[in-house]
């Protein structure tokens, strides 16, 4: 572009008017004056007429030279303006075309190939986010009126120009999700199509369709880029895609505010601007990854794409031997038994190393059936890759991401089938598997991303090791699958794991760790590499490319249909428990047992039912926190034992019921009780050690019954109960302290344990659920005898007197109720007059009801020895206090409730019994 600065043309000025020739004018009119003075001839005058028409000629004269010269003038400047215009539209151009390849969209690095810059991409490589208005470099001399202003104006800017922005710490795009995913498809794909994978790589997630090579596991100081659509992922760049109206994450200084692509506003450091984003959909998109994809250089002699129902089943009847995908030579077959036993498979993301794994399951199930391969197959990296493989009978567990008490299980039941197997082939005298005595088939146990496997759960790690080092011989073999081997599978594994696969990588040296050249290294990846591997077997002398066959749903429909009449074997790794595990689906319990539930015995691969032989076992106890499935125990519990007898949750009737055991008012052989320690805090400190005590010395002594105690926690009076019982169950605690409090170990803590999961004897149960019933507790107990006077002369002891005086009598009509003191009318307190009444017409013809609290009865000590001697003592439930001083009795009387209309009744000097009084008493 010239460097020469654009020079304007001067404002057209108009020409000067010309002179008025007023002296010439003058001439003609002194002439004619003087020669009419001289010859006295009017037409000398005339001549004098002559200078005023010289001075109008002239006016016109120079008007028309001024109009002329000032239309030559603006014409020049037209020219002049218009070759103007033409070469700062040609310098625009020239610089617009410039700035476009140094700073290719998508659209121009699909015109023409990009420069592929030497320099790794950093925070300072340029992204063009659309084409608008940028600074030109274009310089403008001349003009200063209007029209050289906005010259200058469209000269400073370049229209549809690329607007770039350096890559930063990433840039935010805030617009509806579409418009938003569509922007951030033109932005990736312009980073990946002017940036090699070796300097620059897509990290983390990325969505469906975006398979570029530069996908996958980044090279060791590779700049990356992640798509933040939820999460942020870990990446050096972030293109995150927001909602217009959500925050700017923090650090971001490059913002995009879009609704409609053509008028976005881009929002930076150095200031706000307008643009038209770039946009591409998943198609073009799609299109672009797969075009821009170098081909490997064997891709030309391997297939393109390969079904394994194009392959030819392998029978070899020894081993394990498969089919997995076709080399330029032919099909390529490989045998986990003896070029084993156990495989490495490692591959970046998104290169086919899922697809790989389900085909060589699928290939060896076509042709060995359950009798000879059961499969274990675990996904450790979130996906479900493996759910169309739990169709076949050989598949005995598919396993996806395993918690602490899942790895656990699984540490136990692969060392429980490693034990057995030695057991089997002990048995049989046998050296290995092979032998024609062993009739075991074999395990084989694939696992996708071992890497993230070891991370969580380490302590799977050395049954690894273990079962690779042992496998040969006891007919267990591993397939590893992980998107590197280095740091990951260790010397002692891998010195076992002689059959190696290797689809794309992204560091040379994990290449040259798994098959001993960079060969998976140097494949470039995206869609046609996808499923490109390197197979090497301990007898090859270097490894050899295939294209992995793809399994698709008739081949396993094919291969389960082969199977079907066979029956799926129970494998080493049983599923977890159900978090609700309904009776009926349980086995019925033989005579006289119950059903608790399921319990989960990895280390001996089985899961027994739990039952209770009521009335020959002393009991359980349970303890759980609110929602963890205790009430669903006895109601279990009670559904199969229809005579089963619960203590109700009520106070008073809970206190007869544990009467009614004592007493042997019952032939139950099962003895239920729900929430003891809520039971216990609804009674006074007396009653609830007494009722503690009494149902403690009852479970001791059940020889021949059983007690089902739960408890939200074990402390206090309810503890000595339950550690009268020779079991106890740990449902779901709040805490770990209150779990340890309840006697249980920090490994069997679980937080989320679902309802009805409990820790019996180091077991894992899942307690059986029937439907939710009717409560029980009202249907068989009532609140007691209701009240009537058995003397003639009740003493009556209670607060509230002058209520309880009126309600008395309106509830005994034929009663003289009277209150209690000295200077009480009514019955005389001579020692003679007990049964008499001298004021006769007081007296009510049933008897006298005396009623006072427990001072006026003091003061009425004579009047009350007579009430206690001949009479009936009645004290109501808030004046327990009084039973004791003025009743004299030191036992606990029956629990009642207080304020309820409850009452103590003392006949005889006989231990108090509760009675309901009348409503119409007022008392309660």
């Amino acid at each position: 572009m010239s460097s020469e600065p654009l020079a304007l043309p001067s404002a057209v000025q108009p020409p000067r008017r010309p002179p008025i020739p007023f002296v010439a004018a003058l001439v003609p009119v002194a002439a004619g004056v003087l020669l009419w003075t001289v010859t006295g001839s009017i037409l000398s005058l005339c001549f004098a007429l002559l200078g005023p028409l010289m001075i109008f000629g002239s006016l016109l004269d120079g008007l028309r030279q001024r109009r002329r010269e000032t239309r030559r003038l603006r014409s020049e400047s037209d020219a002049h303006w218009t070759r103007v215009e033409s070469e700062l539209v040609e310098r625009q151009d020239e610089e617009r075309a410039r700035l476009w390849r140094r700073h290719p969209d998508v659209a121009h690095c699909l015109t023409a190939e990009p420069l592929h810059e030497d320099r790794p991409a950093d925070a300072d490589t340029p992204v063009v986010l659309g084409q608008g208005e940028r600074p030109s470099g274009i310089r403008v001399t001349g003009a200063d009126d209007d029209r050289g202003r906005e010259m200058r104006r469209r000269a400073s800017m370049i229209p549809e120009a690329p607007v770039v922005v350096p890559l930063g710490r990433g840039v935010c795009i805030r617009a509806p999700q579409a418009v938003g995913l569509s922007i951030a498809r033109a932005v990736v794909a312009q980073l990946c199509l002017r940036h090699r994978p070796s300097r620059l790589a897509l990290a983390g997630p990325v969505p469906q369709g975006w398979t570029f090579a530069h996908a996958g596991t980044a090279p060791r100081g590779v700049w990356t880029v992640g798509i933040a659509l939820d999460g942020a992922p870990a990446a050096d760049s972030v293109i995150w895609i927001r909602e217009p109206d959500d925050a700017v994450p923090e650090g971001i200084t490059t913002v995009i505010d879009c609704t409609d692509p053509g008028d976005a506003t881009l929002r930076t450091a150095d200031g706000v601007q307008q643009l038209s984003a770039e946009c591409l959909s998943a198609a073009q998109l799609e299109a672009i990854a797969n075009a821009s994809i170098d081909r490997f250089v064997a891709d030309a002699e391997l297939p393109r794409l390969v079904q394994l129902g194009d392959l030819a089943p392998v029978e070899d009847g020894v081993g394990l031997a498969a089919a997995i995908g076709r080399r330029p030579e032919g099909e390529q077959v490989i045998d986990l038994v003896t070029d084993g036993p156990h495989a490495m498979v490692t591959g970046m993301t998104g290169v086919g190393k899922s697809e790989l794994l389900v085909t060589w399951v699928a290939a060896i199930a076509a042709t060995h059936g359950p009798d000879d391969v059961v499969f274990v197959l675990a996904d450790f990296k979130g996906g479900t890759a493996f759910d169309p493989l739990a169709a076949l009978p050989q598949v005995t567990a598919v396993l996806t991401d395993l918690d602490e008490q899942g790895a656990r299980r699984g540490v136990e039941s692969l060392t429980a089938e490693l034990r057995r197997r030695e057991r089997v082939l002990a048995d049989a005298g046998a050296r290995d598997i092979a032998h024609p005595a062993v009739r075991m088939p074999r395990l084989v146990i694939v696992v996708d991303e071992f890497a993230a496997l070891l991370q969580e759960h380490a302590d799977l790690g050395a049954v690894f090791t273990d079962i690779a080092a042992r496998g040969r011989a006891l007919g267990m073999h591993l397939v590893l699958g992980t998107q590197r081997a280095a740091g990951v599978i260790r010397d002692a594994l891998a010195a076992n794991c002689p059959l190696r696969i290797s689809l794309r990588v992204a560091d040379p040296a994990d290449s040259r760790m798994v098959i001993g050249s960079d060969a998976a290294a140097e494949l470039p990846g995206g869609a046609l590499s996808r499923g490109i591997a390197f197979v090497r077997r301990p007898q090859d002398a270097e490894p050899g490319a295939i294209r992995v066959a793809l399994t698709g749903p008739d081949d396993l429909q094919a291969i389960a249909s082969r199977w079907a009449h066979t029956e799926r074997p129970v494998g080493p790794w049983l599923p977890a428990l159900p978090a609700r595990l309904a009776l009926e689906r349980l086995p019925r319990a033989t005579d006289g047992e119950v059903v608790i539930g399921l319990a989960d015995e990895p280390q001996r691969q089985r899961q027994p039912v739990i039952t209770l032989r009521a009335g020959r076992e002393r009991g359980l106890g349970v303890v759980g926190g609110p929602g963890s499935g205790k009430s669903a125990l006895l109601r279990t519990l009670r559904a199969q034992d229809p005579a089963s007898f619960t203590i109700p949750s009520d106070p008073e009737h809970a206190w007869d019921a544990l009467a009614m055991l004592e007493q042997g008012g019952t032939d139950a052989g099962l003895i239920l009780c729900d929430d003891l320690d809520r039971l216990l805090a609804g009674y006074p400190t007396d009653y609830s050690l007494a009722f503690a005590d009494r149902l403690e010395q009852f479970v001791r002594g059940a020889d021949e019954r059983c007690v089902v105690l739960t408890a939200g926690r074990p402390s206090g009076a309810a503890s000595r109960v339950l550690d009268a019982l020779p079991e106890r169950m740990l449902l779901r605690l709040p805490t770990r302290g209150e779990h340890l409090a309840a006697g249980g170990d920090t490994a069997s803590f679980l937080r989320d344990r679902p309802p009805g999961r409990g820790h019996l004897a180091s077991r894992e149960v899942q307690v059986a659920w029937v439907p939710v019933e009717e409560s029980i507790d009202d249907d068989r107990w009532d609140d007691g005898e209701r009240w009537q006077p058995q003397r003639r002369l009740v003493g009556v002891i209670g607060n509230g007197t002058t209520r309880l005086l009126d309600g008395l009598r309106a509830a005994l009509p034929d009663w003289t109720v009277l209150p209690a003191g000295p200077a009480s009318p009514g019955v005389d307190s001579a020692p003679d007059s007990v049964h008499r009444a001298p004021d006769a017409a007081a007296v009510g013809p049933s008897g006298c009801i005396i009623v006072g609290d427990g001072e006026s009865w003091q003061r009425d000590w004579i009047r009350w020895q007579r009430v206690r001697a001949d009479g009936e003592v009645l004290v109501l439930a808030e004046c327990a206090a009084q039973l004791r001083t003025l009743v004299g009795m030191r036992d606990l009387p029956p629990y009642a409730r207080p304020h309820r209309s409850r009452a103590w009744r003392v006949l005889d000097g006989r231990p108090p019994s509760r009675v309901v009084l009348p409503h119409e008493t007022g008392a309660g």
